[in-house]
């Protein structure tokens, strides 16, 4: 059965999508525990991160670095994080969020922005990646 980001994939769902290639995806959240949120994604639904195939891995970690900046660039964080909790939803995605402490990591500050809301952050860091890959 697919699980909800692959339906968000395959475009029988809408999302925000900040970056797009053959192996994965990244949207913005739709329950964000800050401002700029962006879950990293990748195409193939598995299930447990350990079970990623190794050149999978390190596309996802080099990808989540350079939406990382594109957030820096665009929402001047202190920090930029990444977590993979894995309980959420049954297909791998790692959260990437600005920061400016250890708080942010806190699932029980859940916002619920709308979506034009996570739509600007989306243009906002579409826009940031765009310049950084000039």
């Amino acid at each position: 059965m697919d699980s909800i980001f692959t339906k968000i994939i395959k475009g029988e769902l809408p999302g925000h999508f900040v970056w797009q290639d053959d192996q994965c995806v990244a949207i913005m959240t739709i329950a964000p525990i800050r401002p700029g949120h962006v879950l990293l994604i990748p195409r193939e639904q598995i299930d447990h991160w350990d079970d990623l195939p190794a050149p999978l891995a390190s596309h996802l970690m080099l990808t989540g670095q350079r939406i990382a900046r594109a957030i820096k660039k665009a929402l001047s964080p202190k920090r930029v994080g990444m977590m993979i909790a894995g309980f959420e939803v049954a297909h791998v995605h790692l959260h990437i969020l600005p920061a400016e402490s250890l708080g942010a990591f806190d699932f029980s500050q859940v916002q619920q922005p709308d979506a034009q809301a996570l739509a600007e952050k989306a243009h906002l860091i579409r826009q940031a990646l765009e310049s950084l890959a000039e």
